[in-house]
């Protein structure tokens, strides 16, 4: 029952913090952010709390099948967003996150939760570790996403000319893609802790630290991706309008991991992942 209120309570925190942030992209008024930023505070209190209440009914990570992931998924959005918003004070953000965690929470609302079968232990380190560094990075990636939207959307109303909805209501090009890079840093870190967790996961429960099992050659791709962004940014220069496409690109790459993977493919990451 507590789990249950704490989910409901978390969900409608965040629904009130997305509307708060869309009240403010309308109407700019500071009181409308500063509610929009309380609220979505006030729901990853909850949130940290629903983990924790999970944890201790079950006595494992609740990571056991799709909802619980998508409720730490959407914990990893609020926590992300709180931390960006600390270092680069970025006000509209809160348009992109708000609404990314409400949805996700959403997603999470009518799935089962029913632990699936299988062999996996969740009050191993590793396998607690990797879960929440790998969606640490999702939703880095996830964030880099949706501010290279906004970039590409201050883009053109400058390009044109076009002083309209967008315009002035979106900071600088230099700003947005100062916050798109610093997500995509702290997703490619937590991304690469990520994997080295997980090869010493499977190395413990397997006995070997590749098995080529789908998830994990995706998962490589996807590294490899964002690698090749980042190397490209610091060697070459791509930045802006560039760094922004393939961000968006990068984060199409995230969701067909996650999601298609599972579905069209057989592996060990199946159980916790599926509806």
């Amino acid at each position: 029952m507590a789990a249950k209120i704490l989910f409901i309570t978390t969900t409608l925190l965040y629904l009130g913090a997305t509307a708060g942030y869309l009240a403010y992209l309308f109407f700019q008024q500071e009181r409308f952010r500063k509610w929009g930023l309380g609220l979505l505070m006030g729901g990853f209190f909850t949130h940290t709390l629903l983990i924790l209440v999970g944890f201790a009914q079950t006595g494992h990570f609740p990571v056991r099948n799709l909802r619980e992931t998508f409720v730490i998924a959407a914990w990893a959005v609020a926590s992300v967003f709180l931390g960006l918003q600390y270092r680069f004070r970025l006000k509209i953000l809160g348009i992109v996150a708000a609404p990314l965690t409400a949805s996700i929470m959403g997603m999470a609302a009518p799935l089962s939760q029913n632990p699936a079968q299988q062999e996996i232990t969740f009050n191993n380190f590793w396998i607690i570790f990797h879960v929440v560094v790998i969606l640490v990075g999702n939703a880095a990636f996830g964030l880099a996403c949706g501010v290279g939207i906004l970039y590409l959307l201050q883009e053109r109303a400058i390009k044109e000319k076009i002083r309209g909805f967008f315009y002035s209501r979106l900071p600088s090009l230099d700003l947005l893609d100062a916050v798109g890079y610093g997500c995509i840093v702290i997703g490619f870190i937590a991304l690469t802790l990520g994997l080295i967790s997980g090869f010493l996961y499977a190395r413990t429960v397997w006995g070997r630290f590749w098995s080529w099992d789908p998830k994990e050659v995706w998962s490589a791709i996807m590294w490899l991706f964002y690698a090749a962004l980042l190397h490209e940014r610091l060697t070459v220069g791509w930045r802006g309008r560039r760094a922004a496409i393939m961000s968006i690109i990068g984060f199409g790459v995230l969701l067909f991991t996650f999601f298609g993977v599972n579905f069209l493919f057989e592996g060990h990451h199946q159980p916790f992942t599926r509806w």
